[in-house]
């Protein structure tokens, strides 16, 4: 599936899904244990997104992955994964409101990831933002 829209737009969409990602998942994991949540969320994905591979013909390049590419990919996995075994259980025992602000640190950390293993460049208004944003997302959190 091919989406047309500015990467800005997308970014915006990606936010708003977040947070109701965020939402809905407080409200998911109040009954059932963690890592259960986190299977069936995964369950949910795999349905979501096999058709869209499908339907894309995006299968067709799936041979020609590099083993560069596969093994990032796995990384990203295992980190996403890991993101959300942590995640459910904050929000399973905190208040989702202090949890996702402490969890959107990850903005900061991308920042500086990318900074140091990306080789990418801030100007100083973006450092700026990235200690804002820093300040802000504790405020929130430890209100």
């Amino acid at each position: 599936m091919k989406l047309s829209l500015s990467w800005q737009a997308l970014a915006f969409a990606s936010a708003i899904c977040a947070a109701l990602s965020a939402i809905f998942g407080k409200l998911g994991v109040s009954q059932i244990p963690p890592d259960l949540a986190t299977l069936f969320r995964t369950f949910v994905l795999l349905v979501v997104f096999v058709p869209i591979v499908l339907l894309g013909g995006q299968l067709q390049g799936a041979g020609n992955v590099s083993r560069h590419a596969l093994l990032f990919l796995s990384l990203s996995a295992l980190a996403g994964a890991g993101s959300w075994f942590f995640y459910f259980r904050a929000v399973k025992i905190g208040d989702v409101s202090k949890v996702a602000p402490i969890d959107k640190l990850s903005i900061v950390f991308v920042a500086l990831f990318g900074v140091v293993f990306l080789g990418e460049r801030l100007s100083l208004a973006n450092w700026a933002g990235v200690i804002l944003m820093t300040g802000g997302l504790l405020l929130i959190a430890f209100r």
